[in-house]
């Protein structure tokens, strides 16, 4: 089990690496800013929430007898109410719905394969009033993903009428948004991209790469595998089919020396075209995290 302020570094560690991957193309990244958010943007949103992680990892072990009590919700809310005191632009609303359970998770977990249980189990009991906080964090955000639907829409003023009067709790509304979100597919499945699929790919990076290409790599092999739903949103299905076709294309020059100047090309297509691989990158940083916390495992089991 790791301590709270172990996972706190975590997460801090695991946001700063992901944006800082160079080109990571479609993105904020060190040597591309977009118009409503910078570099440095990302960099102090990844610093902030390490003390709201480290709040739910306590709390989660000092009711790991029940979950539903650990107010995940809330953590979620107060990192991004905080983070909007900083910044003026939703920066890690999907970052910080990835990493809080699984650093909760950590909290009570020994290793890889409790870890993943711990966190169907957290997600699993999750409460009516999780659901309401993450509705005002998305609010607050000014986040996409789960509004202009039909049920429980998180822009109708009686959105959380609702919820409390069907008693539909985080996990319930989730699995709503799951279809068309893949954060939310993730979080009400045990996260099988992340364990299954990026979470190997990394760790396999890691051992002959440097940090930088290891997580630009792992992006990029999310990115051909699954179709970015942030783009789909903003644009459609297709679209996000197409850029993943293209990503696939990408990567078969991974080897060549010049490989970065195909990457510039790629990322100044995205850029150019609007199209941002976001979700992507969410899961990017969660598959981080999850690698620096296996490391931990392997070093008190």
């Amino acid at each position: 089990m790791l301590n709270p302020e172990m996972i706190g570094k975590i997460v801090q560690i695991a946001s700063v690496l992901e944006v800082s991957g160079y080109p990571k193309p479609g993105n904020v990244h060190r040597t591309r800013d977009y118009d409503d958010m910078v570099f440095e943007d990302f960099l102090i949103s990844g610093i902030v929430i390490g003390d709201h992680l480290r709040h739910l990892s306590k709390r989660t072990i000092e009711n790991k007898d029940d979950l539903s009590k650990i107010q995940i919700g809330k953590a979620v809310y107060d990192a991004v109410t905080e983070t909007n005191e900083w910044i003026e632009n939703n920066t890690n609303l999907g970052i910080v719905m990835m990493t809080f359970p699984i650093g909760a998770a950590a909290a009570i977990s020994n290793n890889m394969e409790e870890l993943r249980d711990n966190i169907g189990k957290i997600m699993a009991v999750s409460t009516v009033e999780d659901a309401i906080y993450l509705y005002d964090a998305i609010n607050i955000a000014s986040a996409g993903g789960m509004g202009d639907q039909d049920e429980y829409d998180v822009t109708s003023d009686k959105a959380k009428e609702e919820l409390i009067k069907n008693n539909q709790t985080l996990w319930d509304v989730l699995k709503i948004s799951a279809p068309w979100d893949d954060l939310a597919s993730e979080l009400t499945s045990k996260m099988p991209i992340i364990f299954e699929f990026s979470y190997p790919i990394y760790s396999e990076l890691r051992v002959n790469n440097s940090l930088n290409k290891s997580g630009v790599l792992t992006f990029l092999e999310i990115l051909q595998k699954v179709p970015d739903t942030l783009i789909s949103r903003k644009y459609n299905d297709e679209v996000a089919s197409e850029v993943s076709v293209k990503t696939r294309d990408l990567l078969k020059y991974k080897d060549l020396e010049n490989f970065e100047e195909y990457l510039h090309e790629f990322d100044n297509y995205l850029y150019d075209n609007h199209l941002n691989p976001g979700t992507t990158a969410d899961l990017t940083a969660a598959t981080i995290m999850v690698y620096y916390i296996n490391n931990e495992f392997e070093k008190t089991n």
